[in-house]
């Protein structure tokens, strides 16, 4: 099985399968909180492109958080994975409260991350979206809808790894996906790294602040 040694040794192979992204216009990396920020930086540095995040939380399952039920973004984007919800038979009252609990975090990270600095301007952009990896794809779902609905002129999707059906719905929805490993038996995303240690607030603001003075 393939492994990446941590999230920025991931960043750097997955830096070679979009070099060709260099020559598009107006480009720039988009990394999802936390766990996406040190490959995005790679690729970043890579394809001399700015930095910037997306803002995205997962909705975990009531009871079972590392399941996704669905997620949220900036821009009051809000996707929910019906199957699980309609199958689960989660109660409306649980379901509010998961919303709210991460509505509250989305909130609290934007202001740690960009503070009172506007967000990259997307509209006619070439964006390239880029997470760590894609387990049921909600996440980078609800992040596709947040860029999409800004105009970009052509839209990415890049991670290192993602199971057969993420990157399924990932592929319908952009106008080109890549990834290192497409797993049809995908357990985990942590299962193909080395190291897939919690990325801090302050590793995430670091990279931003690095990538922001390289340029």
């Amino acid at each position: 099985m393939q492994s990446f040694q941590d999230r920025r040794a991931a960043g750097q192979r997955l830096a070679g399968l979009v070099r060709h992204y260099r020559e598009l216009p107006a480009l720039l990396v988009l990394g999802l909180p936390r766990g996406g920020v040190p490959v995005a930086f790679e690729v970043a540095q890579a394809l001399h492109a700015p930095l910037d995040v997306l803002l995205v939380r997962k909705l975990g399952y009531p009871g079972h958080p590392e399941l996704a039920m669905g997620a949220i973004a900036t821009g009051d984007i809000l996707v929910l994975n019906q199957e699980i919800v309609r199958h689960g038979g989660i109660d409306q009252p649980p379901r509010d409260a998961v919303l709210r609990r991460e509505q509250k975090e989305l909130h609290r990270r934007e202001l740690i991350y960009r503070g009172q600095a506007a967000p990259l301007a997307l509209a006619g952009a070439t964006v390239l979206l880029v997470d760590d990896g894609l387990a049921t794809g909600a996440t980078m779902e609800a992040a596709i809808r947040a860029v999409r609905s800004q105009g970009p002129a052509h839209l990415g999707v890049a991670v290192p790894v993602s199971s057969a059906e993420a990157a399924a719905r990932a592929t319908a929805l952009v106008d080109e996906f890549t990834a290192l490993v497409v797993s049809d038996n995908l357990g985990s995303v942590g299962q193909f790294y080395d190291d897939f240690s919690q990325t801090s607030d302050r590793e995430v603001c670091m990279l931003l602040a690095q990538a922001n003075d390289k340029r």
